[in-house]
Protein backbone atom coordinates (compact mmCIF):
# COMPACT_ATOMS: atom_id res chain seq x y z
CA UNK A 1 0.00 0.00 0.00
CA UNK A 2 1.38 3.15 -0.96
CA UNK A 3 2.29 5.50 2.08
CA UNK A 4 -0.31 7.48 3.45
CA UNK A 5 0.92 9.12 6.47
CA UNK A 6 2.90 11.18 4.27
CA UNK A 7 -0.43 13.04 4.53
CA UNK A 8 -0.01 14.05 8.19
CA UNK A 9 4.08 13.80 8.10
CA UNK A 10 4.25 16.35 5.75
CA UNK A 11 2.55 18.78 7.81
CA UNK A 12 5.45 18.91 9.66
CA UNK A 13 9.46 19.60 10.18
CA UNK A 14 10.75 16.42 10.99
CA UNK A 15 9.83 14.17 7.50
CA UNK A 16 13.39 13.34 6.08
CA UNK A 17 13.83 12.85 2.71
CA UNK A 18 16.63 10.55 0.84
CA UNK A 19 19.37 12.85 -0.21
CA UNK A 20 22.89 12.69 -1.25
CA UNK A 21 23.73 16.32 -0.84
CA UNK A 22 24.46 15.53 2.68
CA UNK A 23 26.74 12.68 4.23
CA UNK A 24 24.20 11.51 5.87
CA UNK A 25 21.72 10.50 3.35
CA UNK A 26 19.03 13.09 4.34
CA UNK A 27 17.20 16.29 3.62
CA UNK A 28 13.90 17.82 5.61
CA UNK A 29 11.10 18.69 3.67
CA UNK A 30 9.28 21.60 3.19
CA UNK A 31 6.01 21.43 5.60
CA UNK A 32 2.35 22.52 4.51
CA UNK A 33 3.96 21.65 0.77
CA UNK A 34 2.67 18.99 -1.60
CA UNK A 35 3.14 15.18 -0.12
CA UNK A 36 6.61 13.74 -1.18
CA UNK A 37 6.98 10.53 -3.33
CA UNK A 38 7.17 7.40 -1.07
CA UNK A 39 10.42 7.11 -3.15
CA UNK A 40 11.52 9.78 -1.97
CA UNK A 41 11.31 9.31 1.82
CA UNK A 42 14.17 8.41 3.46
CA UNK A 43 15.73 5.18 4.64
CA UNK A 44 14.54 4.48 8.62
CA UNK A 45 18.12 3.27 8.99
CA UNK A 46 20.78 5.57 9.31
CA UNK A 47 23.73 6.49 6.61
CA UNK A 48 26.26 4.70 8.83
CA UNK A 49 24.62 2.17 9.51
CA UNK A 50 23.49 1.81 5.56
CA UNK A 51 27.19 2.23 4.80
CA UNK A 52 28.18 -0.62 7.54
CA UNK A 53 26.39 -3.29 5.62
CA UNK A 54 26.37 -2.11 2.60
CA UNK A 55 30.34 -2.36 2.25
CA UNK A 56 30.41 -6.02 2.55
CA UNK A 57 28.70 -6.26 -0.84
CA UNK A 58 31.18 -3.72 -2.66
CA UNK A 59 34.22 -3.59 -3.37
CA UNK A 60 36.70 -2.37 -1.20
CA UNK A 61 33.49 -1.05 0.48
CA UNK A 62 33.29 1.89 -1.55
CA UNK A 63 29.47 2.98 -2.55
CA UNK A 64 28.83 5.40 -5.53
CA UNK A 65 26.43 8.26 -5.51
CA UNK A 66 25.21 11.22 -7.83
CA UNK A 67 24.53 14.86 -7.27
CA UNK A 68 24.97 18.01 -8.67
CA UNK A 69 27.97 19.78 -7.18
CA UNK A 70 28.15 23.55 -5.72
CA UNK A 71 31.49 23.86 -7.95
CA UNK A 72 30.89 22.21 -11.21
CA UNK A 73 34.96 21.18 -11.81
CA UNK A 74 34.03 18.85 -9.14
CA UNK A 75 31.65 16.59 -10.77
CA UNK A 76 28.64 15.04 -10.09
CA UNK A 77 30.03 11.69 -9.10
CA UNK A 78 31.35 10.66 -5.47
CA UNK A 79 32.16 7.60 -3.74
CA UNK A 80 31.68 6.91 -0.02
CA UNK A 81 33.22 4.80 2.63
CA UNK A 82 32.54 4.01 6.37
CA UNK A 83 36.34 4.45 7.37
CA UNK A 84 35.64 3.87 10.98
CA UNK A 85 32.39 2.06 13.02
CA UNK A 86 33.92 1.28 16.87
CA UNK A 87 31.10 0.22 19.04
CA UNK A 88 30.02 -1.28 22.67
CA UNK A 89 26.01 -2.39 23.82
CA UNK A 90 24.72 0.48 24.28
CA UNK A 91 27.36 2.93 21.95
CA UNK A 92 28.81 3.46 18.62
CA UNK A 93 31.07 5.77 16.62
CA UNK A 94 31.13 6.19 12.92
CA UNK A 95 33.79 8.04 10.10
CA UNK A 96 32.18 8.44 7.21
CA UNK A 97 34.38 9.86 3.99
CA UNK A 98 33.40 11.02 0.62
CA UNK A 99 35.41 11.43 -2.86
CA UNK A 100 34.95 13.13 -5.91
CA UNK A 101 37.43 12.06 -8.33
CA UNK A 102 36.63 14.37 -11.56
CA UNK A 103 38.54 16.92 -10.52
CA UNK A 104 41.74 15.11 -9.74
CA UNK A 105 41.48 13.28 -12.91
CA UNK A 106 41.05 16.23 -14.87
CA UNK A 107 43.74 18.16 -13.43
CA UNK A 108 46.39 14.99 -13.14
CA UNK A 109 45.38 14.69 -17.33
CA UNK A 110 45.75 18.52 -18.25
CA UNK A 111 49.28 18.25 -15.53
CA UNK A 112 50.92 15.39 -17.60
CA UNK A 113 49.42 16.42 -21.50
CA UNK A 114 51.12 19.99 -20.72
CA UNK A 115 54.98 18.40 -19.73
CA UNK A 116 57.02 18.09 -22.29
CA UNK A 117 58.76 14.61 -20.90
CA UNK A 118 57.71 12.69 -17.96
CA UNK A 119 60.38 13.12 -15.48
CA UNK A 120 60.19 13.16 -11.82
CA UNK A 121 58.88 16.91 -11.36
CA UNK A 122 55.84 16.19 -13.38
CA UNK A 123 54.68 13.75 -11.35
CA UNK A 124 55.62 15.27 -8.24
CA UNK A 125 53.15 18.09 -9.19
CA UNK A 126 50.76 15.89 -10.32
CA UNK A 127 50.40 13.85 -6.67
CA UNK A 128 50.28 17.52 -5.24
CA UNK A 129 46.46 18.02 -6.92
CA UNK A 130 45.49 14.67 -4.07
CA UNK A 131 45.81 17.51 -1.34
CA UNK A 132 43.14 19.31 -2.63
CA UNK A 133 40.78 19.92 0.22
CA UNK A 134 37.56 20.68 -1.58
CA UNK A 135 37.85 16.68 -3.13
CA UNK A 136 36.79 15.41 0.33
CA UNK A 137 34.11 15.56 2.89
CA UNK A 138 33.92 14.20 5.98
CA UNK A 139 31.45 13.51 8.49
CA UNK A 140 31.68 12.10 12.13
CA UNK A 141 28.31 10.34 13.93
CA UNK A 142 27.66 8.67 17.23
CA UNK A 143 24.34 7.21 19.02
CA UNK A 144 24.19 6.11 22.88
CA UNK A 145 20.98 4.29 24.01
CA UNK A 146 20.61 6.20 27.34
CA UNK A 147 18.01 3.67 27.54
CA UNK A 148 15.92 0.74 26.15
CA UNK A 149 13.55 3.69 24.58
CA UNK A 150 15.58 6.61 24.44
CA UNK A 151 19.02 7.35 22.24
CA UNK A 152 20.64 10.46 21.59
CA UNK A 153 22.51 10.87 18.29
CA UNK A 154 24.97 13.60 17.55
CA UNK A 155 26.44 14.46 13.63
CA UNK A 156 28.68 16.91 11.95
CA UNK A 157 29.84 16.90 8.62
CA UNK A 158 32.30 18.91 6.87
CA UNK A 159 31.51 19.39 2.76
CA UNK A 160 35.31 20.14 0.82
CA UNK A 161 34.46 22.81 -1.04
CA UNK A 162 32.29 25.01 1.47
CA UNK A 163 33.20 26.48 4.67
CA UNK A 164 31.85 25.91 7.94
CA UNK A 165 30.24 22.40 9.43
CA UNK A 166 26.44 20.59 9.38
CA UNK A 167 25.68 19.86 12.70
CA UNK A 168 22.79 17.86 14.01
CA UNK A 169 21.60 16.92 17.25
CA UNK A 170 18.63 14.29 17.99
CA UNK A 171 16.94 13.01 21.48
CA UNK A 172 14.27 9.80 20.45
CA UNK A 173 12.35 8.67 23.31
CA UNK A 174 9.82 5.85 23.23
CA UNK A 175 6.30 5.50 25.00
CA UNK A 176 4.16 2.88 24.54
CA UNK A 177 1.75 4.91 22.41
CA UNK A 178 3.80 7.67 21.45
CA UNK A 179 7.19 8.80 20.29
CA UNK A 180 8.87 11.89 21.26
CA UNK A 181 12.05 13.67 19.24
CA UNK A 182 13.88 16.34 19.51
CA UNK A 183 15.69 17.45 16.34
CA UNK A 184 18.31 20.71 15.96
CA UNK A 185 20.32 21.42 13.17
CA UNK A 186 22.90 24.13 11.91
CA UNK A 187 22.32 24.61 9.45
CA UNK A 188 19.71 22.23 8.24
CA UNK A 189 18.70 21.47 5.00
CA UNK A 190 14.92 21.28 3.44
CA UNK A 191 13.91 20.28 0.33
CA UNK A 192 10.84 22.07 -1.80
CA UNK A 193 8.40 19.65 -3.97
CA UNK A 194 10.52 21.72 -6.76
CA UNK A 195 13.42 19.93 -6.09
CA UNK A 196 15.41 22.94 -5.04
CA UNK A 197 17.32 22.84 -1.51
CA UNK A 198 17.39 25.89 1.29
CA UNK A 199 19.50 25.85 4.24
CA UNK A 200 18.11 27.35 7.35
CA UNK A 201 20.77 28.40 9.69
CA UNK A 202 19.14 27.39 12.70
CA UNK A 203 16.12 25.00 12.94
CA UNK A 204 15.09 22.98 15.96
CA UNK A 205 11.65 20.54 16.36
CA UNK A 206 9.86 18.95 19.56
CA UNK A 207 7.34 16.63 18.45
CA UNK A 208 5.33 13.71 19.92
CA UNK A 209 3.26 12.00 17.49
CA UNK A 210 1.03 9.48 19.04
CA UNK A 211 1.82 5.45 16.73
CA UNK A 212 -0.73 3.86 14.07
CA UNK A 213 -3.77 2.48 16.15
CA UNK A 214 -6.19 -0.43 14.92
CA UNK A 215 -8.71 2.25 15.60
CA UNK A 216 -7.06 4.53 12.31
CA UNK A 217 -6.66 7.44 14.48
CA UNK A 218 -3.50 9.34 14.44
CA UNK A 219 -2.60 12.81 15.87
CA UNK A 220 1.03 14.66 16.06
CA UNK A 221 2.12 17.66 18.06
CA UNK A 222 5.30 20.04 17.45
CA UNK A 223 6.73 23.09 18.05
CA UNK A 224 9.49 24.40 16.06
CA UNK A 225 11.54 27.38 15.46
CA UNK A 226 13.95 28.60 12.72
CA UNK A 227 16.30 31.11 12.90
CA UNK A 228 18.19 33.09 10.30
CA UNK A 229 16.66 33.83 7.00
CA UNK A 230 17.01 30.53 4.56
CA UNK A 231 19.54 30.86 1.38
CA UNK A 232 19.74 28.77 -1.36
CA UNK A 233 21.83 25.95 -1.73
CA UNK A 234 21.66 24.52 -5.29
CA UNK A 235 19.92 27.87 -7.00
CA UNK A 236 20.49 31.26 -7.73
CA UNK A 237 16.81 32.62 -7.57
CA UNK A 238 13.52 31.83 -6.47
CA UNK A 239 11.29 32.24 -3.48
CA UNK A 240 12.27 30.43 -0.30
CA UNK A 241 9.03 29.11 0.77
CA UNK A 242 7.43 30.97 4.01
CA UNK A 243 7.16 28.45 6.29
CA UNK A 244 11.48 28.51 6.38
CA UNK A 245 11.03 32.41 7.16
CA UNK A 246 12.42 32.56 11.05
CA UNK A 247 9.59 32.46 13.49
CA UNK A 248 8.21 29.99 16.40
CA UNK A 249 5.66 27.72 15.42
CA UNK A 250 3.64 25.56 17.66
CA UNK A 251 1.66 22.68 15.24
CA UNK A 252 -1.09 20.07 15.63
CA UNK A 253 -2.40 17.73 13.28
CA UNK A 254 -4.52 14.49 13.54
CA UNK A 255 -5.68 12.14 10.76
CA UNK A 256 -8.00 9.02 10.73
CA UNK A 257 -7.62 5.87 7.69
CA UNK A 258 -9.12 2.94 6.52
CA UNK A 259 -8.15 0.16 4.65
CA UNK A 260 -10.25 -2.09 2.68
CA UNK A 261 -9.48 -5.49 1.16
CA UNK A 262 -11.36 -5.97 -1.93
CA UNK A 263 -10.11 -9.42 -2.05
CA UNK A 264 -6.68 -11.20 -0.78
CA UNK A 265 -5.65 -14.87 -1.62
CA UNK A 266 -4.18 -15.50 2.29
CA UNK A 267 -0.53 -17.05 2.65
CA UNK A 268 -0.88 -21.08 3.33
CA UNK A 269 1.52 -23.24 4.47
CA UNK A 270 1.28 -25.09 0.80
CA UNK A 271 2.92 -22.07 -0.07
CA UNK A 272 6.10 -21.84 2.58
CA UNK A 273 6.94 -25.80 1.67
CA UNK A 274 8.21 -26.72 -1.46
CA UNK A 275 7.62 -30.50 -2.33
CA UNK A 276 9.94 -32.30 -4.57
CA UNK A 277 11.61 -35.28 -5.89
CA UNK A 278 14.76 -34.58 -3.63
CA UNK A 279 12.11 -33.59 -0.16
CA UNK A 280 10.79 -30.61 0.85
CA UNK A 281 12.49 -26.93 1.09
CA UNK A 282 11.43 -24.02 2.97
CA UNK A 283 10.51 -21.23 0.54
CA UNK A 284 9.56 -17.69 2.30
CA UNK A 285 8.71 -14.37 0.24
CA UNK A 286 11.44 -12.25 -0.52
CA UNK A 287 9.48 -9.64 1.38
CA UNK A 288 6.94 -10.60 3.57
CA UNK A 289 5.06 -7.08 3.06
CA UNK A 290 4.74 -8.35 -0.74
CA UNK A 291 3.71 -12.10 0.18
CA UNK A 292 -0.18 -11.76 -0.64
CA UNK A 293 -2.13 -10.96 -3.91
CA UNK A 294 -4.79 -8.67 -3.41
CA UNK A 295 -6.68 -5.69 -4.02
CA UNK A 296 -7.26 -3.15 -1.80
CA UNK A 297 -8.80 0.41 -1.57
CA UNK A 298 -7.60 2.87 1.41
CA UNK A 299 -7.73 6.37 2.07
CA UNK A 300 -6.93 8.99 4.90
CA UNK A 301 -8.13 12.11 5.82
CA UNK A 302 -7.50 14.53 8.55
CA UNK A 303 -6.37 18.58 9.32
CA UNK A 304 -3.92 20.68 10.91
CA UNK A 305 -3.96 23.78 13.27
CA UNK A 306 -0.87 26.46 13.31
CA UNK A 307 0.35 29.39 15.45
CA UNK A 308 3.08 31.84 14.18
CA UNK A 309 4.76 33.68 17.22
CA UNK A 310 7.20 36.27 15.81
CA UNK A 311 7.94 39.40 13.40
CA UNK A 312 8.26 36.58 10.77
CA UNK A 313 4.40 35.98 11.51
CA UNK A 314 3.39 38.90 10.15
CA UNK A 315 6.04 39.90 7.01
CA UNK A 316 5.12 40.19 3.47
CA UNK A 317 8.50 40.23 2.30
CA UNK A 318 12.05 39.00 3.84
CA UNK A 319 15.82 39.91 2.77
CA UNK A 320 18.66 38.28 2.39
CA UNK A 321 21.81 38.93 3.61
CA UNK A 322 22.21 40.03 0.42
CA UNK A 323 19.85 42.72 0.58
CA UNK A 324 17.52 40.08 -2.37
CA UNK A 325 13.95 39.22 -1.57
CA UNK A 326 13.88 35.80 -0.37
CA UNK A 327 9.44 35.46 -0.02
CA UNK A 328 7.16 37.40 -1.34
CA UNK A 329 4.65 35.20 0.14
CA UNK A 330 2.43 35.99 3.55
CA UNK A 331 2.44 33.62 6.70
CA UNK A 332 -0.67 34.19 8.56
CA UNK A 333 -0.45 33.93 11.73
CA UNK A 334 -2.85 31.52 12.67
CA UNK A 335 -4.06 28.94 10.00
CA UNK A 336 -6.37 26.09 9.86
CA UNK A 337 -6.58 23.64 6.76
CA UNK A 338 -7.62 19.98 5.74
CA UNK A 339 -5.70 17.32 3.56
CA UNK A 340 -6.79 13.61 2.52
CA UNK A 341 -5.72 10.68 0.49
CA UNK A 342 -7.54 8.06 -1.24
CA UNK A 343 -5.47 5.42 -2.78
CA UNK A 344 -6.09 2.20 -4.74
CA UNK A 345 -3.32 -0.94 -4.97
CA UNK A 346 -3.48 -4.12 -6.82
CA UNK A 347 -1.33 -7.08 -6.17
CA UNK A 348 -0.41 -9.71 -8.81
CA UNK A 349 2.02 -12.54 -7.60
CA UNK A 350 3.67 -13.79 -4.44
CA UNK A 351 7.15 -13.00 -4.66
CA UNK A 352 8.65 -16.20 -4.77
CA UNK A 353 9.24 -17.89 -7.34
CA UNK A 354 12.31 -16.75 -9.94
CA UNK A 355 10.64 -14.78 -12.59
CA UNK A 356 7.24 -13.43 -13.58
CA UNK A 357 5.91 -13.22 -9.62
CA UNK A 358 4.90 -9.81 -8.60
CA UNK A 359 3.80 -7.00 -10.92
CA UNK A 360 2.13 -4.33 -8.26
CA UNK A 361 0.01 -0.82 -8.98
CA UNK A 362 -0.83 1.64 -6.50
CA UNK A 363 -2.95 4.61 -7.59
CA UNK A 364 -3.10 7.37 -4.57
CA UNK A 365 -4.90 10.96 -5.12
CA UNK A 366 -3.25 13.31 -2.82
CA UNK A 367 -5.18 16.63 -1.58
CA UNK A 368 -2.82 18.46 0.33
CA UNK A 369 -5.07 21.69 1.08
CA UNK A 370 -8.99 21.32 1.18
CA UNK A 371 -8.97 25.63 1.52
CA UNK A 372 -6.93 26.18 -1.73
CA UNK A 373 -8.95 23.79 -3.36
CA UNK A 374 -12.00 25.14 -2.51
CA UNK A 375 -11.08 28.69 -3.00
CA UNK A 376 -10.10 27.83 -6.45
CA UNK A 377 -13.09 26.49 -7.20
CA UNK A 378 -15.76 28.34 -5.34
CA UNK A 379 -13.74 32.27 -6.12
CA UNK A 380 -11.80 31.14 -9.23
CA UNK A 381 -8.70 31.96 -7.64
CA UNK A 382 -5.56 31.30 -9.10
CA UNK A 383 -3.55 31.96 -5.42
CA UNK A 384 -0.89 29.09 -4.69
CA UNK A 385 -1.48 26.61 -7.33
CA UNK A 386 0.95 24.03 -5.91
CA UNK A 387 -1.27 23.26 -3.06
CA UNK A 388 -5.04 23.65 -4.68
CA UNK A 389 -4.33 20.91 -7.61
CA UNK A 390 -4.63 17.63 -6.71
CA UNK A 391 -1.85 15.45 -7.53
CA UNK A 392 -2.02 11.73 -8.81
CA UNK A 393 0.77 9.44 -7.24
CA UNK A 394 1.50 6.14 -9.35
CA UNK A 395 4.04 3.60 -8.37
CA UNK A 396 4.62 0.73 -10.82
CA UNK A 397 6.39 -2.29 -9.35
CA UNK A 398 7.84 -5.27 -11.59
CA UNK A 399 9.77 -8.36 -10.87
CA UNK A 400 12.95 -8.43 -13.01
CA UNK A 401 14.26 -11.69 -11.93
CA UNK A 402 14.48 -13.09 -8.10
CA UNK A 403 14.56 -10.82 -5.62
CA UNK A 404 15.28 -7.71 -8.02
CA UNK A 405 12.35 -6.13 -8.31
CA UNK A 406 12.27 -2.27 -10.84
CA UNK A 407 10.01 0.54 -9.65
CA UNK A 408 8.63 3.66 -10.94
CA UNK A 409 7.34 6.42 -8.75
CA UNK A 410 5.64 9.37 -10.37
CA UNK A 411 4.13 12.20 -9.20
CA UNK A 412 1.34 13.95 -11.94
CA UNK A 413 -0.10 17.28 -11.55
CA UNK A 414 -3.64 17.45 -12.50
CA UNK A 415 -3.61 20.99 -13.55
CA UNK A 416 -2.44 23.03 -16.87
CA UNK A 417 0.77 24.39 -17.21
CA UNK A 418 2.66 26.84 -19.02
CA UNK A 419 2.58 25.21 -22.62
CA UNK A 420 1.24 21.84 -21.63
CA UNK A 421 -2.74 21.55 -21.30
CA UNK A 422 -4.06 19.21 -18.98
CA UNK A 423 -2.22 16.66 -16.44
CA UNK A 424 1.61 16.22 -16.55
CA UNK A 425 4.16 14.16 -14.98
CA UNK A 426 6.14 16.79 -12.31
CA UNK A 427 8.25 14.39 -10.78
CA UNK A 428 9.85 10.79 -10.92
CA UNK A 429 12.07 8.38 -9.45
CA UNK A 430 13.24 5.33 -10.82
CA UNK A 431 14.42 2.33 -8.75
CA UNK A 432 16.19 -0.89 -8.89
CA UNK A 433 16.42 -2.88 -5.50
CA UNK A 434 17.24 -6.42 -4.22
CA UNK A 435 15.28 -7.85 -1.09
CA UNK A 436 17.07 -9.40 1.49
CA UNK A 437 14.87 -13.19 2.40
CA UNK A 438 17.14 -12.96 5.82
CA UNK A 439 15.87 -9.39 6.99
CA UNK A 440 12.16 -10.53 5.85
CA UNK A 441 11.52 -6.84 4.92
CA UNK A 442 14.91 -5.09 3.93
CA UNK A 443 16.35 -4.77 0.53
CA UNK A 444 19.13 -2.51 -0.86
CA UNK A 445 17.68 -0.09 -3.19
CA UNK A 446 19.57 2.28 -6.32
CA UNK A 447 17.46 5.44 -7.28
CA UNK A 448 17.63 8.14 -9.48
CA UNK A 449 15.59 11.37 -9.91
CA UNK A 450 15.92 13.25 -13.38
CA UNK A 451 14.45 16.29 -11.78
CA UNK A 452 16.81 16.82 -9.44
CA UNK A 453 20.14 14.66 -10.90
CA UNK A 454 20.74 12.40 -8.05
CA UNK A 455 21.15 8.91 -7.14
CA UNK A 456 22.35 6.87 -4.56
CA UNK A 457 22.12 3.57 -3.22
CA UNK A 458 20.65 2.96 0.59
CA UNK A 459 19.30 0.30 2.76
CA UNK A 460 15.64 -0.05 3.60
CA UNK A 461 13.99 -1.40 5.96
CA UNK A 462 10.49 -2.28 6.41
CA UNK A 463 9.48 -0.18 3.40
CA UNK A 464 8.08 -0.62 -0.44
Amino acid sequence: MANLESAIDSAFWDQSISSPQTLDGSAKSVPGEPFPLDGARASKALRIQQLSFLRNGFPLGIIPSVSPPSQKDLGSFSLQTLLLRPSTSNWWFGLIGQFRPKKLISAIKTELQSADELELPVFRDAAKHFLDKSLYSVALATQLSLSPSTSLLWSTERQGEKKGYRNKFKIYHQLPDHDITLDAAWPELFMDHKGKYWEVPESISLDMSSLPSDSGLQYHFGIHKNTGHPQAFNALDGEAPSALMPGLCAKAAFSYQKRKDIWRQKETKEDLIIKTDKGSYWRPSYDVRLREPHAAISGIIGGTCAAWFGKGSRNVESQSEDNIPTTNNKRSPLSADFFGSACYTFQHGQFRKLYFDLTRVDARLDLSSLSSFAKRIFQSSSANKSLSSPRLNLIFQQQVAGPIVFRVDSKLLLDSKAGKLGPHIEDVIYSLSYSLRLLRSGKVVAWYSPKRKEGIIELRLFEF
